[in-house]
């Protein structure tokens, strides 16, 4: 079994990876694991519209921060990017666009898909926490969401919001 990479290599790699035109513009989410290595996922259109509305309701409910989707933050695990994720004006302020961050906003999101197993969903909340995240948020392809925070699984979010996401959609291939 290899070394795990330092965060210093991982942010190296990371702006490797951001240079790489090969990797420009794929229909994938792009992330790095602990030990640096290119990991992939696809997305699909669900995915997409529940990322869409989750960014426009955090960004109209929760006033004074920054909304950002497909943000990368150096984690225990790894360079990973939850799909959508809330910064306080102050955490803004502390660390502007740096990529990848160093630390985690303070709601992160990720949205489930089939392909996801319960260990690297599991790994992800302890990570988004560990690296400083208040909150993590689970959503299911259905639009229901969980809620996460240092003491486990809880009803609500401790945020003053109330979101209620589309249910999906069924159309002619």
């Amino acid at each position: 079994m290899g070394n795990l990479a330092t965060p210093e290599s991982l942010i190296l790699r990371w702006e490797e990876v951001l240079r790489d035109r090969s990797l420009q513009d794929l229909p994938y989410k792009i992330e790095l694991n602990a030990w640096g290595k290119i990991e992939m996922s696809p997305a699909s259109n669900r995915h997409g519209r529940l990322q869409a509305a989750l960014s426009f309701e955090l960004g109209r409910q929760l006033a004074g921060g920054a909304v950002i989707t497909e943000c990368s933050i150096l984690t225990r695990i790894g360079i990973r990017v939850p799909d959508v994720v809330w910064a306080s004006a102050s955490f803004m302020h502390a660390y502007g666009e740096v990529t990848p961050y160093v630390r985690a906003p303070e709601v992160c999101v990720e949205i489930i898909s089939s392909s996801n197993v319960q260990a690297e969903i599991d790994e992800k909340i302890g990570a988004y926490l560990a690296a400083g995240a208040t909150e993590v948020w689970l959503v299911s392809e259905e639009g229901k969401i969980r809620y996460f925070g240092a003491s486990g699984e809880k009803a609500n979010s401790d945020f003053p919001v109330a979101i209620t996401l589309p249910p999906p959609m069924q159309g002619k291939p």
